[in-house]
């Protein structure tokens, strides 16, 4: 199937279903709905003449007869009972959405009053203030196809409103559960506002219930305004028939701290947009990413840090490991606009690649427009460390205990750096799991029924 029939599908289901998608939308996300598919039109899903998917081609991905949900479908059984996270040190305020719908769960939440954890419709209707200040705002459809295509046929996902002054000590866990009877696509908008002074800790992980071919097209808009603390934690680990096209866009306004760490540990096909706009002066933000990828997977991350105002502070560490004939992808892109002076900015991409048939594409990219800044980039491409490795077997340890090791330490770089101790626990021992080739899934997600 061609790039041009692809798209005029989309555009034909849009203009079929369209009573479907306004109907419980709001008048306001139903407007940025018709002006998302009329930039729809002009960008179309991004091919390998796009600059920045020139290393993922998205058309196999999209050549496929997916259902698309418009409405809501509803779940049979209990997803309580059918899904729980096994790791009792890990205490979360845990939500459940599925296939990208907010589900209505009997549980209540532990967190300050005040604060409002709801799905986007529900947000759209009794908070319209407040998402209407937000909504659509940092992620832009005329400049992004994927972001054109969620906004189109957005009707649900999560919101989460923290107010002035408030800490949620307790971190809030979002999963979308992925289950369905046929191959499907799912469409998820997530929106989170972090007011002045607050802080609080947000994990969404992706999980499929049953072997059908997914693919999960996720936009997310965070603003953290003055003086915030913001930890966002993207753990994503699915089959091999599922493609996560994951798109996060954070404003930082003045004196904010952000800390983002992507964990990509299993998928068939990854893409993730990172994009953060420092929209004060004295911002901090350092995002993280690590990935591990085998067999036939691929896993493309691309980030942009914009600073726009002075005296702001990003560091950027991704770091990959990949074995067989896996490939993988990194960008990132650093641009320190004219007014920004003051401006220290670092970004580092490390790979270590396990036999000669994986391959990695790193592009680390700065533009500086200013001249009172710190700036740096740089990639590497690696094999192990023969010295390490005979240092280690010298002192008694086993060849193949000796690689783990040195491949775990590799990774631990970025595991380190979460702030949740249960959770980087969590990962560690997973991430161990998988380099010893013990696990093709997560292993610590209790699943009671798969259909």
């Amino acid at each position: 199937m061609s790039i041009d029939t692809i798209n005029n599908d989309f555009l034909d289901l849009f203009k079929q279903g369209k009573s479907l998608l306004d109907d419980k939308s709001s008048k306001f996300m139903n407007t940025k709905r018709e002006e998302a598919f009329e930039q729809f039109k002009k960008l179309g899903v991004p091919t390998l003449a796009n600059e920045n998917y020139k290393y993922t081609n998205l058309v196999p991905v999209f050549d496929h007869p997916y259902t698309v949900d418009l409405q809501y479908r509803t779940v049979m059984g209990d997803l309580n009972k059918l899904f729980y996270c096994d790791v009792p040190e890990l205490d979360t305020n845990l939500v459940l959405l599925s296939n990208g719908w907010y589900y209505n769960q009997n549980r209540k939440l532990d967190i300050p009053e005040g604060v409002i954890v709801c799905s986007l419709q529900e947000a759209a209707e009794k908070h319209s203030e407040i998402f209407e200040k937000h909504y659509g705002k940092y992620a832009k459809p005329n400049e992004e196809g994927l972001v054109a295509l969620n906004t189109a046929l957005a009707k649900d996902g999560i919101f989460i409103y923290v107010p002035k002054n408030v800490v949620v000590e307790k971190p809030i866990q979002v999963i979308n559960l992925l289950r369905s009877d046929r191959d499907l696509m799912a469409t998820q908008r997530n929106l989170v506002v972090v007011e002045e002074n607050a802080q609080v800790k947000l994990i969404f992980c992706d999980h499929t219930l049953t072997e059908h071919k997914y693919l999960s097209n996720t936009v997310s808009e965070i603003n953290v305004a003055k003086n915030a603390i913001f930890d966002l934690y993207t753990i994503q680990n699915q089959h091999l028939n599922a493609a996560i096209l994951n798109s996060v866009f954070i404003r930082q306004e003045a004196n904010s701290n952000v800390l983002s760490n992507i964990l990509s540990l299993y998928g068939g096909i990854i893409r993730n947009n990172h994009y953060t706009i420092f929209d004060g002066e004295h911002c901090e933000n350092n995002t993280y990413g690590m990935y591990l990828m085998d067999r036939n997977q691929h896993v493309d991350n691309f980030t942009f840090a914009d600073h726009a105002k002075p005296n702001c502070v990003s560091n950027e560490h991704f770091k990959g490991v990949m074995g067989d004939e896996a490939t993988a992808a990194f960008t990132g892109k650093i641009h320190v606009r004219r007014d920004a002076q003051k401006t220290e900015a670092y970004q580092r991409n490390n790979n270590l690649l396990l036999s000669n048939d994986a391959v990695i594409n790193t592009k680390p990219q700065l533009v500086i427009d200013a001249d009172d800044v710190k700036c740096s980039h740089g990639a590497t491409v690696g094999q192990m460390d023969d010295d390490a490795l005979f240092y280690l077997r010298a002192r008694g340890i086993h060849e193949e205990e000796a690689r783990m090791m040195l491949m775990f330490a590799f990774a631990h770089e970025i595991i380190e750096k979460i702030r949740i101790d249960a959770l980087k626990d969590r990962i560690d021992e997973l991430v161990e799991k998988r380099l010893r080739g013990k696990i093709s899934k997560c292993s610590t997600c209790a699943i009671a029924c798969h259909q």
